[in-house]
């Protein structure tokens, strides 16, 4: 498991300041053209380039994203808060665009105790206006205002609390649609798949042997990764960055 443990630590996804560059970046400036000349009107042909300078990427942008390559399906993973010794389970899933640069992750988290409660956690790329916050939304359905609580150099996390309809209409959904607003006002929406979080969500949590595992696979691919640049560098060990440490699975945290 790649990033399925990340949303619950502050190290987070890496690679979220460039994953939305192109997207998130504010509107172009507008084209100066000089006026034309008032002695002859301009041919059709003429003015044609002109309309096409015209500002386009101002109205409302839809980003289809996908589930990070190496996460078969949505991960539930389960632990107890020390503090409160209250069971806490979040199934999450990471997504990634086209080019498979990360974007975006999504955790649910399921608060088991004296007082219930569903959680759901987004970290989100920078980039965004923080203020407005987020709106998410299964499908068609009335969205959910979300408010930001933290930023790091890698992305900012952002969480609401949910009822069980939201739940509910995940598992029966096709998209979880989240709302943003780029640095320009833009509005952004992120289309992210909902398919398979209901069985993850009611089926059993992941082995802690089998995520052990997953992390120590995760290494040692990072690992051989960073020796093949290192002989496209020509063996300067210098040249290349050492292979990051593959996530530690905390305990997650509401």
């Amino acid at each position: 498991m790649s990033f399925a443990t990340r949303l619950a630590s502050l190290g987070g996804t890496r690679g979220l300041t460039a994953a939305m560059a192109l997207a998130l970046s504010a509107v172009p400036a507008l084209a100066q053209t000089k006026p034309a000349a008032p002695a002859k009107p301009p041919a059709a042909t003429q003015s044609q380039p002109a309309q096409q300078q015209q500002p386009q990427n101002t109205g409302p942008m839809v980003v289809q994203v996908k589930a990070e390559p190496s996460q078969p399906d949505w991960t539930k993973v389960c632990g107890k808060d020390q503090g409160s010794n209250t069971e806490i389970c979040y199934t999450t899933r990471d997504f990634v665009s086209d080019q498979g640069q990360p974007v975006l992750a999504v955790a649910l988290y399921d608060v088991k105790g004296p007082q219930n409660k569903k959680i759901v956690r987004f970290l989100m790329p920078l980039g965004l206006l923080l203020q407005p916050g987020i709106r998410f939304a299964v499908d068609q359905g009335g969205p959910t205002d979300g408010k930001y609580a933290i930023c790091f150099p890698n992305g900012c996390f952002a969480e609401a609390e949910v009822k069980d309809d939201f739940v509910a209409a995940m598992k029966k959904g096709q998209n979880l649609n989240v709302s943003v607003q780029n640095q320009a006002g833009r509005l952004v929406t992120f289309a992210v798949p909902a398919a398979g979080f209901g069985k993850a969500f009611d089926g059993p949590p992941i082995d802690p042997k089998v995520l052990e595992e997953q992390q120590k696979k995760l290494q040692e691919e990072l690992e051989k990764k960073s020796e093949e640049l290192r002989k496209k560098l020509g063996g300067d060990a210098s040249a290349a960055p050492a292979a990051p440490a593959a996530p530690a699975a905390p305990a997650p945290k509401p």
